[in-house]
């Protein structure tokens, strides 16, 4: 029996999300816009390459270079995509939170 990977953590569920909802223009600054965008949160340049970086090592994300264009100064860019591992895993994580979440609403109603 294979082992299973590692449960992913929250900000790399949000990451992989980001990229998702990006389909074909996810690349470093619009990833991070996107999670801004949708979260509300800041979220560090740094934090969101590494964790890239470390999606892309775990194999949920492919990356590709697009070619440099002149408005980039000619350098290129970055462009990910979520492989189908990606995509699995991210499902799992939803799936894991709305199981935790099923039977709470009474609970979390009565804490607001």
């Amino acid at each position: 029996m294979a082992p299973s990977p590692s449960p992913l953590g929250e900000f790399e569920v949000i990451v992989l999300m980001a990229v998702l909802h990006l389909q074909g223009g996810a690349f470093g600054s619009a990833i991070r816009a996107e999670i801004e965008a949708r979260s509300g949160r800041r979220a560090a340049r740094g934090a969101v390459y590494i964790t890239l970086d470390r999606l892309e090592d775990k194999g949920l994300l492919a990356s590709k270079l697009e070619a440099g264009t002149a408005s980039r100064g000619g350098r290129p860019r970055r462009l990910f995509r979520v492989t189908a591992a990606g995509v699995k895993a991210v499902k799992q994580s939803v799936a894991l939170v709305a199981r935790m979440h099923k039977g709470l609403e009474p609970l979390l109603g009565d804490l607001a």
